[in-house]
């Protein structure tokens, strides 16, 4: 069965880094989109950064520039490095994995599979 864990996250102060790590299992990986997301308290789960299987990546504008996605094939994991950390960042932070048509890249219905989470607290 699919399996995504997600680990890395933490509290940070403001202007920190955090590499998050998702290691995934059960599926083709590599053949597949991923993504991350985040929800803070009292939020709607948005979407942070994607990666094509071929590598291509975006992020959402409230993040771009500050955070980088990329994908280990080898590992079958994906990485989420966050710069310059806000306390605005602070979310809980899930891996997404194995995309329906239909959506576009940070949607959240576009995400078949969904890891567990990991906290950001930046303050």
């Amino acid at each position: 069965h699919v399996q995504l864990v997600e680990s890395g996250g933490g509290s940070v102060q403001a202007g920190g880094s955090l590499r998050l790590s998702c290691v995934a299992s059960g599926y083709d990986f590599g053949s597949s989109c991923m993504a991350w997301f985040r929800q803070a308290p009292g939020k709607e789960r948005e979407g942070v950064a994607y990666i094509y299987p071929a590598g291509g990546t975006d992020s959402a504008d409230s993040v771009r520039g500050r955070v980088t996605i990329s994908r280990d094939y080898a590992e079958n994991a994906v990485y989420l490095q966050m710069n310059s950390l806000k306390p605005e960042d602070t979310a809980m932070y899930y891996c997404a994995a194995l995309c329906r048509r239909g959506y576009l890249p940070l949607e959240e219905g576009r995400y078949d599979y969904w890891g567990q989470g990991t906290q950001v607290t930046v303050s």
